[in-house]
């Protein structure tokens, strides 16, 4: 596949991609004059009875007529042209599946274009590009329904990381390729050929042929230049389609219906979702909401944005809703795992489905640096589908099983122990220890008193008994206050959230707190 070559202002040269879906037409010359047998096309007759004014009045409400009412470009007639027309008439099927693959997201694509005032015709651009399949990707690394490339989405300000591949987000990448369009365009001299022609192969490549004509004494017209073949097939494939569409009616052809209204809406749902959840609340199918957001590589929506998610146009009412009355520590499942000699962040991350960076952040952790037996607070999807092929040691960190024993140690407490912090060492539950030895879980513990434990229980750590809740810190709050609300000290504050006991608290900062269910 080739790849596109875009200047960006005057300077910096991209590496844009392209997975043309180009049909196997073959062509011995750019420039053949051979007749190919089509349709002979006619005008359109004026309505004449009051069937044909109903008919015309009903078409107003289909996505087609909106793109054939924002027509722009020019349909050459040329050899390839009327080939590739050919071929989109002997070949039905292939138009009756992009179109149903295209009808959740083509109103929003108009919208786009029309805002920008370009011509509709770019809306079919992505049937050529990826046969309108968001998860289309090429050889060359082109990516989405507009097969960008990672420079190009880099450029364009699209993110791509771990969690989130904005080059298959319908939103993202459209807006990123439009404004890619518009750029061409300008630079270009305001020749749509051209710039159609650049976003296949990259604008050095036509400039440079268009300046190869010149000292050549050449004509610089589209059909004159030296091209790549791709790029010589692009721009008359595109003709070719758009003329299939303006004229379906007189061809013969059926489009499918798509109804001209909002399919889909995107919601800003400002932090990260887990995704079952979110389509719970949508009363979808999970396998429904990815795939009207493919850009969402994981369980969840990206730790870090952006916040936005896709859900039927019918749904989003009753999705709000539900996102308006969610509790945020609900957004997320968590769980406590206690890291073994050995034990890496990337290796727990891998075993978990999340990333190094989400478990630094969660955890309060700057480096690589992790302790064997002290504990993660680690975000889980909250429906695995991959639960039972999972180690035992990965389901005992999940829900652990309580197992009896008469065996009794005892712990003396030292300068600076916390519940937390006894807890931890001897890998057990807050609630296990205030049961063992009939405390309260805001009593003081004193310096010389002594705990008992039975070490062979192991901790119960699912949600019937703690679970992780986020505080957002408010103006006024001091780890006093919030200690005193939550019946925790101000010690187990300090080393959930690897805070120093000096520390301010900041209005906003997000705080975590281990919370008993009982």
């Amino acid at each position: 596949m080739k790849t596109k070559l875009s200047l960006l202002s005057a300077s910096v040269i991209l590496m844009l991609g392209c997975q043309s879906i180009t049909p196997n037409i073959n062509d011995d010359a750019i420039n053949d004059t051979s007749s190919v047998k089509v349709p002979t096309k006619t005008s359109k007759q004026q309505p004449t009875t009051i069937e044909d004014i109903e008919q015309d009045v009903a078409e107003v409400n289909d996505i087609w007529q909106r793109v054939r009412d924002g027509m722009q470009l020019k349909i050459a007639e040329k050899e390839l042209v009327d080939k590739y027309r050919q071929w989109y008439i002997d070949n039905p099927k292939h138009l009756d599946i992009v179109a149903q693959r295209a009808e959740p997201f083509l109103y929003f694509i108009l919208e786009e274009i029309e805002k920008r005032n370009l011509p509709t015709e770019l809306a079919l651009l992505p049937v050529i590009e990826s046969a309108f399949n968001p998860t289309a990707y090429s050889p060359s690394d082109a990516s989405g329904l507009w097969q960008l490339t990672l420079p190009t989405a880099n450029a364009f300000k699209v993110k791509t990381n771990w969690w989130y591949d904005g080059r298959r987000d319908v939103r993202a990448s459209t807006i990123a390729a439009l404004d890619l369009l518009e750029y061409l365009y300008v630079k270009m001299g305001k020749n749509w050929n051209y710039a159609i022609a650049a976003y296949n192969s990259g604008e050095g490549r036509v400039l440079n042929a268009i300046k190869r004509n010149k000292n050549n004494g050449k004509e610089t017209n589209f059909w004159m230049l030296k091209l790549p073949k791709e790029t010589a097939h692009y721009v008359p494939q595109l003709m070719a389609l758009a003329d299939i569409i303006k004229n379906s009616h007189e061809l013969g052809i059926n489009l499918p219906a798509i109804e001209n209204k909002p399919q889909i809406e995107v919601v800003n749902i400002e932090s990260q979702l887990d995704l079952n959840l979110a389509a719970e609340m949508a009363k979808i199918s999970v396998d429904e909401l990815k795939s009207l957001n493919p850009g969402l590589l994981r369980w969840a929506t990206a730790p870090l944005g952006p916040h936005l998610l896709t859900v039927p146009a019918d749904s989003a009412k009753t999705f709000k809703q539900s996102l308006a009355s969610l509790e945020p520590e609900a957004r997320i499942n968590w769980v406590r795992y206690k890291i073994k000699s050995g034990d890496s962040i990337g290796e727990i991350a891998q075993q978990f489905e999340t990333s190094p960076t989400m478990i630094r952040s969660s955890n309060g952790i700057k480096g690589n640096n992790i302790v064997a037996g002290k504990f993660l607070i680690i975000p889980v999807a909250s429906k695995d589908p991959d639960l039972a092929s999972m180690s035992a040691d990965q389901l005992l960190a999940r829900k652990p099983i309580i197992q009896s024993s008469n065996q009794r140690n005892t712990y003396t407490v030292k300068s600076g122990d916390s519940l937390w912090a006894i807890a931890s060492k001897n890998s057990v539950s807050i609630d296990q220890i205030t049961k063992w030895n009939k405390l309260k879980k805001d009593q003081s513990l004193k310096i010389g008193q002594t705990l008992v434990f039975y070490p062979n229980q192991i901790a119960k750590v699912d949600s019937s008994n703690e679970k992780v809740v986020s505080y957002k810190v408010k103006s006024g709050d001091s780890l006093v206050r919030i200690a005193a609300r939550y019946k925790v000290t101000v010690a187990d504050l300090i080393e959930w959230n690897s805070l120093k006991k000096n520390n301010y608290l900041q209005p906003g900062q997000m705080l975590k707190l281990l919370i008993s269910n009982s």
